[in-house]
């Protein structure tokens, strides 16, 4: 069964950026609460409740993408990829209609409706996943400070936390 999630606008509205604390540095993402409000929703309470402290970018494509947000990641890496929380949400493709950028934050999943905690960053242009993937947030096309930390992501560095904030 999927989560939901029924959170009051005035806490959505503070639900606009994540910070990324990696040990490459801080990536910062500016979230899309108003096209994907469950997502975000789920991202911004696994972040609260520190689900994605110490973990790992289990999954690095060079080219392509940073995978994490899977709790195998740090204590059983022969698991990674294969975690998450005790529930799933739905996919918001229907109304999550930004394109997959370079520095997209979408959701990664096995199947529709099966996301739960892992998510991706995109290094470069990916149109094939547009309405495959859950788009929820992305770096700011002029912030490249957190470019130049996105680029320099390799497999197994590590997720430090992520923080929801109000503002940058």
């Amino acid at each position: 069964m999927s989560k939901r999630y029924d959170v009051s606008q005035e806490t959505m509205d503070t639900y606009n950026y994540a910070k990324f604390n990696t040990s490459k540095g801080t990536i910062t993402i500016k979230l899309y609460p108003n096209d994907a409000p469950n997502t975000v929703a789920n991202f911004a309470h696994l972040c609260e409740e520190g689900f994605y402290n110490n973990l790992k970018f289990h999954r690095v494509i060079e080219g392509f993408m940073a995978q994490g947000g899977c709790p195998h990641s740090a204590s059983n890496p022969a698991m990674a990829g294969t975690g998450g929380p005790d529930w799933s949400i739905d996919c918001e493709t229907d109304t999550s209609t930004e394109p997959h950028r370079r520095g997209t934050l979408s959701m990664a999943h096995a199947g529709p409706n099966t996301g739960g905690s892992q998510f991706f960053i995109t290094f470069v242009p990916t149109p094939h996943l547009d309405g495959v993937h859950t788009v929820f947030g992305a770096i700011e096309e002029d912030d490249t400070e957190s470019f130049m930390v996105l680029d320099n992501i390799e497999g197994n560095d590590d997720i430090n936390s992520i923080e929801v904030v109000a503002s940058r």
